[in-house]
């Protein structure tokens, strides 16, 4: 069975890798990037207050990281 936190960790390693920098790193695709950024986002606003302490800081941490990432491709 997928869990919560299995289903979020799935969405940033395809971040990642959309982003060039997950373990299998190819070409950036700054797009698909972004469009795995703003599902997690979706899945933060629409799972507000349904979410357990620990899961709404694997949610909030890996948006931050992946927000912080794709600004930095994206300003080179």
């Amino acid at each position: 069975p997928m869990a919560f936190d299995i289903f979020v960790l799935s969405l940033n390693a395809s971040a990642l890798m959309h982003l060039g920098d997950g373990i299998e790193a190819g070409e950036p695709n700054l797009p698909l990037a972004r469009q795995t950024i703003d599902i997690l986002a979706m899945i933060e606003e629409k799972t507000g207050g349904n979410l357990s302490g620990e899961e709404e800081r694997l949610v909030h941490q890996i948006l931050f990281d992946l927000r912080m990432r794709y600004a930095r491709k994206v300003a080179r």
